[in-house]
């Protein structure tokens, strides 16, 4: 990867190391989609989720890798309770990964992602993070924060050609394509399905009598990464609600590359996500949030106001 201006030696190692990881994943879950072997597990932690011995395995290749690269750390994994990683016994950087999201789909060769987010909690912040696409040829969203303070949004092609991420621009609800998490039948699908004002909105015809409003599916914090990088125009999740390891690392991606993350009640998420202690990062894991999150303030209220709560 060349090296940018922008990116602080941690984001770069960090970037680095996702790639590494999708390299390493890709093959064996290419391998399970052609075999039909999915190698599923039970999943102890979280019972009405899919878990497969690949979320297992990059576990714990993250921890191995990451400790070449930040020697203490509070690692929290969605896959076990947070760890003190190296011999400081109170460090100051959290780092939360969530090693394969949308599991059940990576093992079809569908669509898999990755997350890593390290939070500095004297700073209480993001400092860095990083959304791994496995399977597409645009791998690798990014934001950091820089000497200055500044927090920056990068997204790698392939070839690790950096694009920075910036939005100026706002589209009207009735031309937005908006992306939901609702392959879910009862719990994701249904609420969706009785939104009905917000459906009526997306059907609205424009000026020229095109209907361009649109609902797609999206997943985790790669949906938020395509909104920073203005491949659609907002998420929502007003049903369940996203874990913190789904949310924070394209929470972070879109508000530094200037999109706007709110509560259902219209109030903006904070970067803060009270990660004081140990204990408090397990309190933040056991948590979930939900949002509207989109490339504009107007945008985002205007769901709000059409959003039945």
């Amino acid at each position: 990867m060349t090296s940018q201006p922008l990116l602080s030696g941690l984001a770069q190692d960090l970037a680095e190391l996702v790639a590494k990881m999708i390299s390493e994943i890709r093959p064996r879950l290419v391998e399970a989609a052609l075999s039909g072997n999915r190698s599923e597990s039970r999943n102890l932690r979280h019972a009405d989720n899919f878990l497969s011995e690949y979320d297992l395995w990059m576990h714990d290749r993250y921890r191995h890798l990451l400790t070449e690269i930040i020697p203490s750390y509070v690692y929290a994994s969605e896959e076990a309770d947070p760890q003190v990683i190296g011999d400081d016994p109170d460090p100051d950087l959290c780092v939360l990964v969530d090693p394969l999201d949308t599991s059940e789909l990576a093992v079809r060769a569908l669509y898999g992602y990755t997350h890593v987010l390290v939070y500095s909690r004297s700073l209480a912040r993001p400092i860095a993070a990083v959304v791994g696409d496995i399977f597409h040829h645009l791998p690798i969203y990014l934001a950091a924060r820089d000497a200055s303070g500044h927090d920056h949004a990068l997204l790698f092609t392939d070839d690790m050609t950096p694009h920075p991420l910036r939005l100026d621009r706002t589209v009207s609800l009735s031309e937005a394509l908006i992306t939901n998490y609702f392959m879910k039948p009862a719990e994701r699908f249904t609420p969706l399905a009785q939104q009905t004002r917000l459906l009526e909105e997306l059907s609205q015809s424009s000026q020229d009598g095109a209907r361009r409003g649109r609902i797609g599916v999206d997943f985790g914090s790669i949906g938020l990464c395509h909104v920073a990088a203005g491949f659609t125009d907002a998420v929502i999740e007003f049903a369940k609600g996203f874990a913190i390891w789904d949310l924070a690392p394209g929470h972070y991606i879109l508000t530094a590359a200037g999109g706007v993350v709110l509560d259902l009640q219209g109030h903006p998420i904070p970067l803060d996500y009270q990660f004081g202690t140990v204990a408090d990062i397990q309190k933040a894991m056991d948590q979930r949030r939900k949002f509207v999150a989109a490339s504009s303030l107007s945008l985002a209220r205007d769901i709000l106001d059409v959003i039945r709560r």
